[in-house]
């Protein structure tokens, strides 16, 4: 191509814009935030319905909640159940079984690995007498029924940040996606009132390991799309309130200058993020009113508030942002993601899992329940789960009391209803170690593209170019839709 002729064509392009600069604003103002835009595409193409071309299948689902599980729950405690662990209480874990494993700064100055069985009991439940833990998990086994159990997810990463980085963008490195910013890039929201993505934190037994907010980060997608994070308290979402002596009116009118300022950069820049701060400013006004409506559950039943548990009216818990959760979704919010901090038992395990659990088994089978008989579980996707799981072998003391596991991430259980996932289906088989895979492995970039598939988005095809490459959710490898566990 012939430099001069393309800076020519540049600079007429600039001119045609500077010149149409008055009615590009208005189409700007006019539309605002009629919705997204694909990278590289131009300021005409913005629509809040998604991309052209989406969904690329029948969907199954229209939204997900994800209950995240923050610090590795141990599903050798919880779902994956062994009666042959018993008789290897406090035998060391052969090294044919741990195969040189990589391990975590806390594991690798041991010198031995006692095995360590569940101190808590195993009951069957369910039409196919699921194994469940009782003791911990009353309320989960009681709708077993109603989930598709897989105890063969794996993950290459062995810490935390690494670990729930890769689980929710695909990958170990910085920067990229989160699953909810990329459903809201390629499918955009019903609600034009309330954002496509919203986060929220609670803590279990205790804080444990940061959450960085670029877990729920847009990474270089438009920054529209990362998630927003609702608090407990007054103010839900920072920022969100007219300030002293603001009204409403003033607050529109100075909106309005804004994006005639903004509108005009736009035409003499063409920068999409201009589109994106225009667009987060109008959210943000109409948010002044949904957000309130949404987080005032005054309208709840003292049925409904008993069903979550004894915390539902504690603004920031587990139990609170369940409810909050399904009431984002009856308002076409389509990925809620609810971050549960704590689950990182090293040491004092039997003791602070026990804790975890209480504090998150009633709420998150009251939000199956509560989906269900409001006729929304057959199109939303409900998953439990972590970024990895726990050893076999124990940390510590190897006492009742004391003793703790290390990361794992080579197999650990999520359970997953609703939305086209099977009901009442076991999937996978790990050794009698708990330890390796034996039978139908599930990669994490296996769950996301399974999650997408009932979404109607197919992962290979759902692609962005970033720095010369066709980006996605799923990653690089082959990652499958894992059709056993669909309907």
């Amino acid at each position: 191509m012939n430099p001069i002729e393309d800076f020519e064509r540049q600079m007429t392009r600039r001119q045609l814009l500077a010149r149409g600069r008055g009615c590009l604003g208005a189409a700007a103002l006019a539309t605002l935030l009629n919705a997204d835009q694909q990278a590289g595409a131009s300021a005409s193409s913005i629509s809040r319905g998604g991309l052209p071309g989406l969904p690329h299948l029948p969907a199954t689902a229209k939204r997900v909640i994800y209950l995240f599980m923050a610090g590795g729950p141990s599903h050798i405690d919880m779902f994956d159940y062994k009666p042959g662990l018993r008789k290897l209480h406090g035998t060391e874990l052969p090294d044919s079984v741990r195969n040189g494993q990589r391990l975590t700064g806390m594991s690798s100055g041991q010198s031995t690995f006692p095995c360590v069985a569940p101190m808590f009991e195993f009951k069957q439940f369910g039409e196919r007498g699921t194994w469940v833990n009782a003791d911990l998990l009353p309320n989960t086994a009681s709708i077993v029924d109603e989930m598709t159990i897989v105890r063969t997810m794996n993950t290459e990463a062995v810490n935390h940040d690494p670990a729930m980085t890769y689980i929710n963008t695909g990958t170990q490195q910085l920067g990229r996606p989160s699953m909810g910013a990329w459903l809201s890039y390629g499918l955009g929201s019903p609600n034009e009132n309330l954002p496509a993505y919203v986060t929220m934190i609670s803590v279990g037994a205790k804080p444990g390991q940061a959450l960085f907010s670029r877990l729920w980060g847009s990474g270089f997608l438009p920054s529209k799309h990362q998630g927003v994070q609702f608090r407990s308290g007054d103010e839900p979402v920072l920022y969100l309130k007219n300030p002293n002596g603001v009204s409403p009116g003033l607050r529109r009118k100075v909106l309005d200058g804004i994006a005639e300022l903004n509108a005009t950069r736009f035409a003499d820049v063409g920068d999409p993020e201009i589109q994106t701060r225009i667009a987060q400013y109008e959210m943000a006004y109409r948010m002044q009113t949904s957000v309130p409506n949404l987080m005032d559950m005054g309208d709840e039943s003292e049925a409904t508030l008993n069903m979550y548990g004894p915390n539902a009216k504690k603004p920031g818990s587990f139990a609170a942002n369940c409810i909050l959760a399904r009431r984002l979704a009856e308002r076409g919010v389509p990925f809620v993601q609810l971050f549960h901090r704590g689950w990182d038992q090293h040491g004092n395990l039997p003791k602070e899992l026990k804790r975890n659990c209480d504090s998150v088994d009633q709420p998150a089978v009251a939000l199956v329940k509560d989906l269900k008989q409001r006729g929304m579980l057959d199109d939303t996707v409900v998953i439990f789960g972590g970024e990895f799981g726990r050893t076999i072998y124990s940390q510590g003391k190897l006492t009742k009391e004391s003793h703790g596991r290390d990361h794992h991430g080579r197999c650990f259980s999520t359970w997953i209803a609703g939305g086209g996932f099977k009901q009442g289906f076991d999937y996978g088989e790990t050794d009698e170690h708990c330890y390796n895979i034996v039978k139908d492995p599930v990669h994490i970039n296996d769950l996301n593209a399974t999650v997408l598939h009932t979404l109607g988005i197919d992962h290979e095809r759902f692609t962005v170019k970033h720095q010369g490459l066709d980006a996605r959710l799923t990653g690089v490898e082959n990652a499958r839709v894992v059709k056993e566990i669909l309907v």
